[in-house]
């Protein structure tokens, strides 16, 4: 192994450092609240925002030797993964010291919900939680939600040119060569259009039934695709306009951002030509129109009911958001099951949603079709395209190598749960639900239910789940190859 492929213990340690000192910096961004409800009380938010800057601080002065020395890719990749974890556990902190969760699993597993916007809450009393945690849990999402570019503003000067590639490409599907050669200007560029959009959502929401807080909050888990909520009835607590207005924000969460900058700044029909981005939008108007219909003639709703109801159901689904104005597990089987089949979809690559994305569904079955017709015709070249232009064979390949991977691995946390006694709705709901960081699923786990009555095994083999989808597999799974550490 050369010298420089070996992997520095000192260097992960120094970005971890300075990922909790921005960690704890948000935390600060809580303090004005904890004051306001707790008054000279108020100990949580403060105590853990101090012991996480602190450890950030003690981790970088340590090595601050190491300073300037860059990562080469298979640190990135541990970092990548490191990262979600070393937050979680920081991020687990005011939960715990605040008493709203019992241990440290369940502290663990609702930041990591948090941070990977997974959304899957053990929580059952969201109101008897104080407003400042609330805030965090919000928060978590948020800093998730857009966290590749946290990452690459905070890393950049520890990165080799590898290693930011590797953050670009693995993380949410940014594709790098639209990002290069200025990544700290367009990062920039789209955290403050991340920034905006929040605010604009949070003015809507106050403009409507919602208090500041309760706006503010919202806005965080939506633009996120998160969905967490600080009300236990979730997004039904409130009028058919907010309802009507966290579904636009919902579905532009969804989107590739990158597009969307290109789309504001450069080529005002650049998101509009994309063919990802067509059928997102054509999958939400199809799918919701066919279950309003049913809801109208099933269900007795009127049309405003039945359009609303399916319109945010199936956005809050296919963008891995999680919120619920409806239970839809007590609709007719065949239109819940419509809702469970889109769970693995997820929207746009580059958006803030999980999911397998619509762009490898779209190379996986433009693949099969031509696959039929090169049987007919074994001499044809008849190649994959997408946007107009050709696919190359080892994306294919890596594409049905992720997908058969992400059905092998919902099938195997599905017989886990069974293992543990859960019944078969909820392993099934549960095991979607993470893996695809939705958080709502179907079964015990459905719209309005929580994690909280399962055992701790359960929770763990979850929080891989969460951590799984978020990373996109691979990244992960790179890990524990033997290869790898060679």
């Amino acid at each position: 192994m050369s010298a420089s492929s070996k992997i520095s213990l000192a260097v992960l340690l120094r970005v971890q450092g300075f990922l909790l000192i921005i960690e704890g910096v948000f935390m600060l961004l809580v303090l004005p609240v904890s004051y306001f409800h707790h008054g000279i009380n108020a100990f949580s938010m403060p105590i853990a925002a101090l012991i996480t800057a602190m450890t950030g601080f003690v981790l970088c002065f340590s090595t601050r030797k190491k300073r300037g020395q860059r990562l080469n890719h298979r640190e990135g990749v541990i970092t990548i993964c490191l990262s979600w974890l070393v937050l979680s556990v920081f991020g687990g902190l005011p939960f715990l010291l605040s008493k709203s969760v019992p241990n440290f699993t369940d502290a663990f597993f609702e930041a990591l919900s948090g941070f990977t916007t997974t959304g899957a809450t053990i929580l059952t009393n969201i109101e008897a939680v104080p407003k400042d945690i609330l805030l965090w849990r919000s928060m978590t999402q948020w800093i998730g939600g857009l966290a590749i570019i946290v990452f690459a503003v905070a890393l950049i000067p520890f990165l080799s040119v590898g290693g930011m590639q590797l953050f670009m490409t693995e993380m949410n599907g940014i594709n790098y060569d639209k990002l290069h050669p200025r990544i700290m200007h367009t990062a920039k560029r789209l955290w403050g259009l991340y920034i905006f959009f929040t605010l604009l959502e949070t003015l809507l929401l106050y403009w409507g039934d919602m208090d500041w807080f309760d706006a503010l909050c919202h806005s965080l888990t939506t633009i996120s695709s998160g969905g967490f909520s600080t009300r236990t009835s979730s997004i039904a607590s409130y009028s058919n306009y907010s309802q009507i207005v966290v579904t636009f924000f919902m579905i532009l969460s969804g989107c590739n951002f990158t597009l969307l900058l290109i789309t504001l700044v450069r080529n005002p029909m650049a998101l509009f030509k994309n063919e990802e981005f067509q059928h997102f939008i054509i999958m939400i108007v199809g799918i919701s129109a066919l279950l309003a219909t049913a809801l109208y003639f099933m269900e007795d709703m009127n049309v405003g009911g039945a359009l609303r109801s399916a319109f945010f159901s199936v956005a809050s689904v296919l963008t891995t958001t999680g919120f619920a104005v409806s239970d839809y597990t007590l609709w007719p089987i065949g239109l819940w099951v419509v809702l469970l089949l889109l769970m693995f979809v997820g929207a746009c690559s580059g958006s803030t949603s999980g999911g397998i994305k619509i762009i490898r569904h779209l190379i996986f079955t433009k693949n099969a079709f031509l696959e039929l017709k090169r049987i007919l015709h074994p001499n044809a070249v008849i190649p994959v395209k997408i946007n107009g232009k050709s696919v190359s064979k080892s994306v294919i390949y890596k594409t049905m190598t992720f997908v058969f991977v992400y059905f092998f691995i919902f099938v195997l946390g599905t017989l886990i749960l069974l293992s543990l006694g859960i019944d078969f709705n909820t392993s099934v709901g549960a095991s979607v639900a993470t893996l695809s960081n939705l958080g709502t699923g179907v079964g015990e786990v459905g719209p309005f239910g929580t994690y909280a009555f399962l055992p701790q095994v359960a929770k763990w083999v979850l929080a891989i789940f969460m951590l799984l989808g978020r990373v996109e597999l691979f990244t992960l799974i790179a890990i524990f190859s033997r290869n790898f550490w060679k």
